[in-house]
């Protein structure tokens, strides 16, 4: 009996080890690819912070020429607003849907996130020809087509990033103890609906 009772308890302890090494790689390794999405998010705040900026920047260069056009800023400053005041990835993901949308509709962003005059925006610059004329204004427009491509190169590295710990923290055996250890799947960054529709441009004057 003695002999037997040592066998399993030896059997037991060694069961134990190869369960609490598996746990501590495992842990290791979504520690490591969870600090991997976080820093590949970082640049993407940085870039989203930048794109606010500018966008600001913008928008308060156009009113200070066309100041009587408030209705085509309206929604800009409220969407801006909301991407600042966001706090979670998930809450300035949305936010910056909808800055995209908003600014999308004022002409400031066509379709697909590459700057340029339209909708709205270019029924404006058709009335105020200084703003083509404004090194200001075409400086910013430059700067914000660069950080819309910064964006989207950052947005692929982040979704690589998370497409990595997602299916790291999914695969068996490392789902069982993902969730106990705190590790929960990470969100990816869509682009917003309507990105790839055409938009519509309006002459008129409101």
């Amino acid at each position: 009996m003695g002999k037997i009772a040592l066998l399993v308890l030896g059997t037991i302890l060694l069961l134990a080890l190869i369960i609490g090494g598996s746990a501590v790689s495992s842990y290791n390794t979504l520690m490591s690819k969870r600090q991997a999405v976080e820093r590949e998010w970082a640049q993407v705040e940085n870039q989203l912070q930048r794109r606010a900026d500018l966008i600001g920047n913008l928008v308060e260069t156009v009113k200070g020429i066309a100041g009587q056009e408030k209705e085509v800023f309206v929604k800009i400053a409220e969407a801006r607003s909301r991407l600042l005041a966001a706090v979670t990835p998930e809450e300035k993901m949305a936010a910056n849907d909808q800055l995209s949308s908003a600014t999308r509709e004022a002409g400031l962003l066509p379709a697909g996130g590459i700057l340029g005059p339209g909708g709205r925006f270019l029924a404006i610059t058709e009335q105020y020809p200084q703003l083509k004329s404004s090194e200001n204004f075409t400086r910013l427009q430059d700067e914000l087509a660069g950080t819309e491509n910064r964006i989207a190169v950052a947005r692929k590295d982040y979704n690589d990033a998370v497409a990595d710990y997602n299916i790291t923290r999914n695969r068996f055996p490392t789902v069982l103890i993902a969730g106990v250890l705190g590790f929960q799947e990470k969100p990816y960054f869509k682009a917003e609906e309507g990105a790839r529709q055409v938009p519509k441009v309006d002459f008129s004057t409101k």
